[in-house]
């Protein structure tokens, strides 16, 4: 049940995320919910992965490098998803990482009351 709340949660933020970022954008509610999925996996198996790779330089940023990644895999996960679209890295999918991490903290925090 909470991987189910959890998946709603991040499905809710990366609608949010769309509405808020021109350059980011999703066809419909189906397509939201397979984005988020996508973008859950490819952050529960391939972040670690690149945050352990980039360490030295995430050190060294004090972790802003972080954001770099997030944006990474949102636009890996739009080139995965049809339907799913962020038009290019700097700045819609940098901000659209920000946007993203601060809607899910948000929504994240609403569920726990």
């Amino acid at each position: 049940m909470k991987l189910l709340i959890s998946w709603l949660i991040n499905t809710a933020a990366l609608v949010i995320t769309a509405f808020i970022i021109d350059g980011i954008k999703i066809t419909n509610v189906s397509t939201a919910f397979i984005a988020a999925l996508v973008l859950g996996l490819i952050n529960t198996f391939i972040k670690p992965i690149l945050i352990f790779l980039t360490l030295p330089i995430n050190l060294i940023t004090l972790g802003l490098f972080t954001l770099v990644i997030n944006a990474l895999m949102l636009m890996l996960a739009a080139r995965v998803v049809p339907g799913f679209d962020v038009e290019n890295f700097w700045p819609t999918a940098v901000l659209g990482a920000l946007v993203l991490s601060i809607a899910s903290m948000i929504l994240g925090t609403l569920k726990n009351r």
